[in-house]
């Protein structure tokens, strides 16, 4: 298996999902650390500058033909997910301290490309152990 191997359709979706859901538990972590409500809403307001920031990563990556690579699709992704979701709230009037751009930058680092290397790597040792065993 290639490392870079195309994926199914639904392993794009899951790939997708995943990515939002993490975003969203970046967000809710992010309130929850400075005791903002958890409500829908607030977290909403959190969360979709850094949502529409993936889609576009999504959409200059062409993520869907190789949604578990580290790179460039998770680096692409990650960084769009930041600079686009920073610029938002900047044009929104929400906070770009600093220390959140840095918090930020290294949280959805860890979470974007991540579970994207973790994927890959058990893809790897699968692989392998169907050679092994071959």
């Amino acid at each position: 298996m290639s490392d870079r191997a195309s994926v199914g359709t639904a392993s794009v979706v899951v790939a997708l999902v995943v990515d939002a859901v993490l975003v969203v538990v970046f967000a809710v972590v992010g309130r929850s650390s400075h005791a903002e409500g958890l409500d829908v809403a607030g977290v909403w307001g959190t969360a979709w500058p850094f949502l529409a920031g993936l889609g576009v990563g999504w959409l200059a990556a062409r993520a869907w033909r190789h949604p578990i690579a580290v790179w460039p699709t998770g680096v692409i992704v990650w960084a769009s997910t930041l600079v686009v979701g920073m610029l938002l709230r900047l044009v929104t009037g929400q906070g770009t301290a600093a220390a959140f751009i840095v918090v930020a930058t290294l949280t959805l680092a860890v979470l974007l490309l991540g579970w994207r290397a973790i994927a890959w790597a058990v893809i790897r040792l699968r692989a392998r152990g169907r050679v092994g065993a071959a």
